[in-house]
């Protein structure tokens, strides 16, 4: 067994099937001390994983590999790292919910595939794309190693996945690392540019940083049937209500106003859009909800209406979202 965990066995290269692979190289011969039992397997989910012949490799790869990436597991029942190896990448594939396939070669049964494609050392892994070898990895690698070796060539990982990274990113930006998040939707988005979750985020992140001009970047990269998306939306509304205080002068100023005129609607209201700008977002809320329960008609419902873009720009699970409805709903149906 070398040092990252493979084993060799003769053969000699071919290439009858064309298209060279990365990552693999012939590594110092180990014999085992005793034949042992076949790899330990994952249960199979829907077809995902399979073992082939050297008469069905045209069929189950290459033809295959036309559809999706597949990659091939070449193993031989007396190849300790084998063992090592199958459990971690059948767990993997069987992750990525069919956007890869796994076929697994015995090449004691059916050495000639591995011998034409110049394979010296096992585990080696294999990936066709399109009826070519492109890319290939040996050795037993960690669960992680196999997870990015195989997101790289399907592209993204399952979309629930994706889901649950985008939402750690959405728990950092709540706690105020734009940084931290930033750089996961970033990340996000260099695998699926598309990813209107991402978009929303990385925009939201650069209006909480002030950079308003970023955050309208990232946004123009949405398509126009999608801007009502629920991440896109919080987005634009943040982005808005940030623009809006960016006209308003300081806070100080409303406050003396309202301190001499307790009616002065517009300038609560200016002075709730600065609050909010300035991440006080319970005191943003109070206000738009006094002068709701003062004048719930002031200026076509314009306290109830910004309130509600609050809740949009804040995100219905935010802390401050939560209290200002129960609120609003007590003022509503009272």
């Amino acid at each position: 067994m070398s040092g990252n965990g493979s084993a060799k066995f003769g053969g000699s290269f071919g290439g009858s099937f064309g298209g060279g692979y990365g990552g693999a190289a012939a590594q110092p011969a180990v014999q085992p001390a005793a034949p042992a039992a076949s790899p330990a397997s994952a249960a199979p989910v829907e077809g995902l994983v399979k073992e082939t012949t050297t008469k069905d490799f045209v069929k189950d790869v290459l033809e295959e590999s036309k559809t999706q990436p597949v990659l091939v597991d070449f193993w031989a029942p007396w190849c300790g790292p084998c063992k090592q190896l199958t459990p971690v990448i059948e767990k993997v594939v069987n992750a990525f919910k069919g956007k890869v396939k796994l076929v697994k070669m015995n090449i004691d049964d059916h050495p000639q595939v591995a011998g034409q494609l110049g394979i010296q050392s096992i585990p080696a892994v294999i990936a066709f794309d399109k009826g070519q070898a492109i890319d290939g990895f040996m050795g037993a690698l960690p669960e992680g190693q196999v997870s990015a070796f195989i997101e790289k060539l399907v592209g993204s990982k399952a979309g629930a996945d994706m889901a649950e990274v985008i939402t750690q990113a959405d728990g950092l930006l709540a706690e105020g690392n734009l940084a931290g998040a930033a750089e996961i939707y970033a990340q996000v988005l260099s695998v699926e540019p598309d990813n209107l979750g991402a978009l929303g985020g990385l925009a939201r992140a650069a209006v909480e940083a002030g950079d308003l001009e970023q955050a309208k970047a990232v946004l123009a990269q949405v398509p126009e049937n999608k801007l009502n998306d629920k991440a896109v939306a919080a987005a634009k509304a943040a982005l808005e209500l940030a623009e809006q205080a960016a006209e308003l002068g300081p806070i100080q100023e409303f406050e003396d106003k309202i301190a001499k005129n307790p009616a002065d609607h517009q300038a609560r209201f200016d002075l709730a859009v600065a609050l909010n700008a300035a991440g006080k977002r319970d005191e943003a809320a109070d206000h738009l909800l006094e002068i709701f329960k003062r004048d719930r008609a002031w200026n076509d419902d314009g306290a109830r209406k910004q309130l509600v873009q609050f809740f949009e720009a804040w995100g219905p699970m935010d802390e401050a979202t939560l209290a200002g409805r129960r609120k609003l709903s007590s003022l509503l149906f009272r």
